[in-house]
Order: structure tokens, then sequence, then C-alpha cells
């Protein structure tokens, strides 16, 4: 089996379960979507951990279980067709409604128009990994990983100019 054992595995992933829930939030719309989307990734991950040789952390190599799953489902169902706000979570109760925190929310409201490789890369980026991290999620190279940022970033300002107007 894998490089550990069973317990080692289920440890590992309640230990990263955030992960499997932060793509499940981007993909889906309802609890019920996102309850059957974290158990799809489980079972994936489960079914991969076979052949996870540890060449990668244990972290990227969910990450990527996880978006490839989560991807696969998106273009084999209307399911997912409608997600979940990516708006994040602003203090209700801070009056101060800085341009910031408008910007942000602005900028998740666009994230939610990509499709979704690009959601997938932008959640990545947007969590500050790096390059090659992302690139080993993602099954490209490093140098790709630079073009598709470009053109995803070049595509987010063009949505966003879209809401100024």
């Amino acid at each position: 089996m894998g490089a550990f054992g069973e317990k080692e595995f289920l440890e590992a992933v309640a230990k990263n379960q955030n992960i499997i829930h932060k793509v499940c939030r981007l993909f889906t719309s309802d609890r019920d979507d996102h309850s059957d989307l974290f158990q799809e990734i489980t079972i994936k991950l489960w079914l991969g951990y076979g052949s996870y040789k540890g060449d990668s952390s244990f972290t990227t190599w969910m990450y990527r279980v996880a978006l490839n799953t989560a991807i696969s489902m998106k273009r084999k169902s209307k399911l997912y067709q409608n997600t979940q706000p990516l708006t994040p979570n602003l203090d209700a109760a801070e009056e101060d409604n800085s341009f910031g925190d408008q910007e942000i929310a602005m900028l998740y409201r666009a994230i939610e128009e990509l499709d979704p490789v690009e959601k997938a890369l932008m959640l990545l980026y947007l969590e500050e990994k790096q390059y090659q991290e992302i690139a080993d999620i993602m099954g490209i190279t490093k140098t790709h990983v630079g073009v598709k940022l470009v053109r995803t970033k070049k595509k987010l300002e063009i949505i966003m100019r879209k809401m100024n107007q």
C-alpha cells in the first residue's frame, strides 16, 4: 500500500480535510452537493492511495486528487453548475466598509465566472502556493502555470472592469 498504513492515511486526511472542503466550496452550490463531492473526493483519495509514492507532499497529492475529481465531475454533470459564492468572510460587526474589502469581494465574484480549471488555478494562487507546487498539483509544467496565471489574471481584470460599469 502507500507510504504509510490505513490509520496514518485516515489521520492525514482528517488533519488536511480543509483542502477537500475548500475545493468542494469552490465547485458546489449547496450542502448536499458539497457532501456528495466531499465523499467522492475521499473515495478517490482512498482508491489512489495505493499509487501514492510520496514523490510530492501528501497535501500536494490531496489537492491534485481533489481538484481533478471536482473538475471531472463538473465536466460530466450539470449538478455543479451553480456554485456557492466565494465571497470572503468579512466581519459583519465591522462597520468600516473599506475599499479593500469591497475589492476583495469583487475579486471573488469574478472568480466565480471562471471555468473550473481557472478556478482551481486561482484557488492555489490565492493559497500562496509556489508555481512548482501548483504545477505538481495541476499536472502541468511550471512555465504553463505562469502562462495560465497571466491569462487568468487578464480575464479577471476584464470581468472586474465589466462589474464596475
